[in-house]
């Protein structure tokens, strides 16, 4: 398993951001229901880690930021997600 995906909040951007080329501070935020001060301190980890592409630009004349899962990220995410599948199809131990 991937330490940094077992966060709630990390895997659902992660997830989110599967379904798109780039998605926005704001969708991201709605999507998962985490507070700003939240999401931004998750999407810095994942950035650092080269999880998440963030692009900071400005749309008439107000910040944006948006991000995009790199190939890492895909990776890793379809790694933790194969771990997680091998660990509900071990037998129980009786």
């Amino acid at each position: 398993m991937d330490d940094l995906l077992l966060s709630k909040i990390r895997l659902a951007v992660v997830a989110e951001l599967l379904a798109s080329e780039w998605a926005s501070f704001s969708e991201l935020q709605k999507s998962v229901g985490a507070t700003n001060g939240n999401l931004s301190s998750h999407l810095g980890k994942l950035v650092e880690s080269g999880y998440v592409e963030e692009e900071k630009l400005f749309l008439d004349r107000r910040p944006h930021s948006r991000y995009r899962l790199t190939s890492l990220g895909r990776e890793r995410m379809i790694a933790h997600v194969r771990s997680l599948q091998l660990l509900l199809e071990k037998e129980p131990q009786s």
